[in-house]
């Protein structure tokens, strides 16, 4: 057997997904690959060699690309080699897929929502009709070139000089009109992207509490919002916010593993939505017996003081979609697992029912 030669090899920006292209003379496949190194999607894209009849596409997930049957393919005869240096990957705005291109165009895409062991893999310019290994890209190339476009323009906006302070003093002036002075600024990224900043606004006479808000989640999309909706614009950017009384410096600690988890977890947040709180021994002050924390879009049905309601953080938009605000709630184990067994809209009626604070104090 012929060793397999590795085309292109590329880290997603977030570091959530790494996509592979090999070429073992008589297949190349594309491979989507979580942190761990597993594959979650592999794609076919070309034969090398005449095409059989079946094949067994069982080894696609080990890192052995089957042949494509004739039926499947453009070239039954085979087809030369791709060139690796005219191959490039483009990673779309939310870090869960990529689009893989030559000379020619669009070779493949893998979005966001496929899932190859649900019968759902990535799109190949060489695939005729659906296979386990691809489905055709010509039949959705019209729908998917204008994201690709689209990450084509992101990624070098965000390459751009300025282009983090727009975001920051976006999301700053909002703050400043809805909520009141800033205090303290703390850079909670890991150092990678997406870069995010946690932003104080200390209590004011007219409020005694301190709201610490997230600055620069809005700047990138949340990834896998097309596996539940067809317009994800209404919910694709947030920025997290949470009211205190507690040191701001500690309760901001929070946001060390929060601020960044969409991307890394390869997932979104939105109203309703609880999140196991991560171990990190630095959040630790804050966590006491809270085990996740539920977020809100409205945590003015919870209990808190009638004279000073949560700010009203609506009407931010950032390229276009507009700028959710979710409230940081923390809650027990019992109250995750009663979240889980019924849904948020009835655990957040059990915590007022309780006389529960979205003020964490």
């Amino acid at each position: 057997m012929a060793p397999t030669r590795i085309l292109l090899d590329e880290i997603s920006p977030y570091l959530s997904r790494r996509v592979i292209v090999e070429y073992d003379t008589q297949t190349t496949a594309a491979y989507l690959l979580d942190p761990r190194g597993e594959v979650r999607v592999p794609v076919w894209l070309a034969n090398h060699t005449l095409a059989p009849d079946s094949s067994d596409p069982s080894g696609l997930y080990a890192g052995r690309a089957p042949l494509m049957p004739a039926n499947y393919t453009k070239h039954p005869q085979g087809r030369s080699a791709l060139n690796a240096e005219r191959l490039r990957a483009v990673w779309f705005e939310e870090g869960d897929g990529v689009a893989l291109l030559d000379d020619d165009g669009l070779l493949a895409v893998i979005p966001g929502w496929a899932e190859a062991d649900r019968g759902l893999p990535g799109y190949s310019r060489e695939a005729i009709g659906r296979s386990s290994y691809a489905w055709a890209l010509d039949d959705v190339a019209g729908q998917l070139w204008p994201r690709v476009v689209h990450a084509e323009a992101y990624w070098s906006w965000r390459a751009a000089s300025g282009a983090w302070r727009s975001v920051q003093r976006s999301v700053f002036n909002h703050l400043n009109q809805g909520v009141g002075p800033p205090g303290h600024y703390w850079d909670v990224s890991d150092g990678h992207d997406p870069l995010i900043r946690v932003s104080e606004r200390p209590p004011t006479p007219d409020r005694p509490y301190t709201v610490l808000s997230t600055v620069g989640m809005c700047g990138q999309r949340m990834p896998t919002l097309d596996r539940y909706m067809a317009d994800t614009s209404a919910y694709a950017r947030i920025e997290l916010a949470l009211a205190t009384t507690t040191p701001p410096h500690v309760a901001a600690r929070i946001f060390r593993w929060l601020g960044t988890f969409p991307w890394r977890a390869v997932t979104w947040f939105g109203p309703g939505h609880s999140v196991k709180w991560m171990e990190a021994g630095e959040d630790s002050p804050l966590r006491g017996n809270h085990t996740a924390v539920l977020l809100v879009s409205d945590p003015a049905v919870l209990s808190g003081p009638s004279w000073a309601p949560p700010p009203d953080l609506s009407g931010l938009s950032f390229h276009g979609d507009p700028v959710n605000w979710l409230w940081v709630v923390p809650i027990t184990r019992p109250e995750h697992l009663f979240a889980k067994e019924h849904d948020a809209e009835t655990l957040v009626a059990k915590l007022a029912a309780e006389g529960r604070s979205w003020i964490l104090g």
